[in-house]
């Protein structure tokens, strides 16, 4: 299997660990997924409040990126961190601590990464958005050439993926988003403005998918529902329990009630808390702050599923319960992707590694 090299960094191996928040995507899976050669990702979702509990003094949230970063590059190899767009108010302050801490690179979805570059010059970092279609990598193209960058990668999320979805709700299912057949103009494009490499994700699980999307094109993949369970993954031990007995049938994707985020995201249904939502037992209370919509004057005020608590149900609270964070408090939500069925008991990363890799 060949390396990959982005910007300044050379990868063992074309594998790059999906950033899964809350609480999964710490250090602990990321520096594992880096000494084995791939591109360890830490999720700065909730960080300073994950970090706050663990070490029981208040953290801020450039502090805990910094922090995190700095653990899980103790042992060498390649971390990135994974910074959502629709978590506008620590948007900024985690990237500015990325760059700060010079990790290798910052991938950024959950929204199209527009205004990226400008926040504070990148230096080695390299800067990869997440997109769902050439139309939307056009766009971040045309928007971050007139900031004076260009795409160091990108990483084609395919609607198979867990979590946020980049598709409306009908179009999920069509023929055309199949991620083999999103890729070829979504390569295209990266030829276009600089031919820098194409990572595809979603629905990957074993070493025959790896080769199949790269035979097709794609110069790497990331994989994050295969992480999801793993020894070294924060997730609590009842959603790594769930993922393992998870079948196919329990796999599907929330939508009016969903994600205040306004997209797509995938889940198991029998997650706690969305039970709870259906049964009507749960109104939106936003408590944590990090999706929030803002007013005329660019404050952040009033949470989105507040205002729309008819489509929309408070998510957080019930991730950070998942990565183990307020479950004597909280009923936790699971999110994974279209693949999870496959996963049939807990490893370590370096036996991930072994069975992609052999």
């Amino acid at each position: 299997m060949q390396s990959l090299k982005i910007k300044n960094f050379l990868m063992k191996y074309p594998i790059i660990q999906g950033g899964m928040g809350i609480g999964v995507s710490l250090h602990e899976l990321a520096r594992a997924v880096a000494i084995e050669g791939g591109m360890g990702v830490i999720s700065s979702a909730a960080l300073g409040r994950i970090l706050t509990r663990r070490y029981g003094e208040k953290i801020d949230t450039y502090t805990a990126v910094r922090k995190e970063i700095e653990l899980a590059k103790s042992y060498g190899g390649v971390v990135g961190v994974n910074i959502m767009v629709a978590l506008q108010k620590d948007y900024e302050a985690s990237v500015k601590a990325a760059i700060d801490s010079d990790v290798d690179a910052i991938i950024s979805g959950g929204g199209l990464p527009l205004s990226l570059p400008s926040i504070k010059k990148v230096g080695n970092t390299a800067l990869i958005p997440i997109v769902s279609s050439s139309r939307s990598l056009e766009l971040i193209c045309k928007k971050w050439e007139k900031q004076g960058y260009r795409p160091d990668a990108c990483i084609l999320e395919g609607p198979l993926a867990g979590g946020h979805l980049g598709f409306k709700i009908e179009d999920i299912e069509k023929e055309e988003n199949r991620l083999e057949n999103l890729l070829p103009s979504v390569k295209d494009t990266a030829q276009k403005y600089g031919n820098f490499p194409v990572i595809v994700a979603g629905g990957i699980y074993n070493k025959e998918d790896i080769i199949r999307m790269m035979g097709l094109g794609a110069d790497g993949v990331q994989m994050g529902t295969r992480f999801l369970a793993s020894s070294e993954s924060g997730a609590s031990m009842e959603y790594k329990k769930a993922v393992v007995n998870a079948k196919k049938e329990d796999i599907i994707i929330a939508h009016k009630p969903g994600s205040p985020c306004g997209l797509p995201f995938r889940i198991l249904k029998h997650s706690p808390m969305y039970l709870s939502t259906l049964k009507g037992l749960r109104r939106p209370r936003c408590n944590m702050g990090y999706v929030l919509s803002k007013d005329f004057e660019g404050n952040f005020t009033k949470c989105i599923a507040k205002e729309n608590h008819f489509e929309a149900f408070c998510i957080c609270n019930g991730l950070l319960s998942s990565g183990g964070y307020n479950s004597d408090k909280e009923e936790p939500l699971y999110t994974v992707g279209a693949v999870a069925e496959k996963i049939s008991k807990i490893q370590s990363v370096k036996e991930i590694f072994n069975e992609l890799t052999a």
